[in-house]
């Protein structure tokens, strides 16, 4: 559901309005990355710099997940309580809007809440689990974040390492305002998927890459918000070809 403005609650002085953006942003409600569609403030040509994730703007006030089939997920303005807590997706710190099951104590970012269970670009099919026994192709390890996994069962890359890997160039890329956008990011994140297979062979490392680059075209897009983010899915296949 799309609304070309909206008023809410995070920001009662202005309305916002639906926009698309190719350069990263900062989230106002989660505190997370975005980019493509967002709410942004109606003023901010006046200097209100203000914007939401459309997940973030137009939150269900409960949600359930199939991989918490007992959990009633409520939606909350920040984190309960006093403790430090984290996305059972992605691992990352929640320090904003947040899914949280008070029964049993789990918290979802929004936008990995809306992860797709399945990533299909018609000829490979990839799977989202919460748990996996097979290594990830970046950083090598079992277990850790939900992953996504090929049909093949040959491939699999954590939600995590995939949105570590975009958290960490989009805030380098988000401070240098002068560069080319498109090429700096293929730039980066390719060097960053080929840093974790100098060891493999010359065609094991192009067909890992292939299928990695296929899940970062897609996760790139729900992990950051907008799962038709054109630019994403442009980096993605680019990866893909190296």
């Amino acid at each position: 559901m799309k609304y070309a403005e909206i008023s809410h609650f995070s920001h009662p002085q202005h309305n916002l309005k639906f926009d698309y953006t190719e350069k990263p942003f900062k989230c106002d409600g989660c505190n997370e990355v975005g980019i493509g569609s967002r709410y942004r403030c109606s003023k901010d040509h006046q200097g209100c710099d203000f914007d939401l994730h459309a997940h973030c703007a137009l939150p269900s006030a409960s949600i359930t997940h199939p991989f918490y089939k007992k959990c009633s997920f409520q939606f909350l303005a920040q984190p309960p309580g006093k403790e430090r807590r984290y996305c059972n997706a992605c691992e990352k710190d929640v320090s904003g809007f947040v899914y949280h099951c008070k029964a049993c104590g789990f918290d979802l970012h929004p936008c990995c809440a809306m992860l797709p269970m399945v990533l299909d670009d018609g000829e490979t099919k990839l799977f989202l689990y919460r748990k996996v026994s097979s290594s990830c192709h970046r950083c090598g390890r079992k277990g850790r974040s939900w992953s996504y996994r090929s049909s093949c069962k040959k491939y699999n890359l954590h939600v995590a390492c995939v949105r570590e890997m975009l958290v960490d160039n989009w805030r380098e890329l988000y401070k240098e305002q002068n560069i080319k956008r498109t090429e700096r990011k293929i730039l980066t994140l390719k060097k960053t998927l080929e840093h974790h297979h100098r060891s493999s062979s010359k065609g094991k490392v192009q067909k890992c890459c292939e299928i990695a680059g296929m899940a970062v075209q897609f996760v790139i897009s729900a992990v950051l918000g907008d799962p038709t983010a054109l630019i994403a899915g442009v980096v993605g296949s680019l990866i893909s070809r190296g």
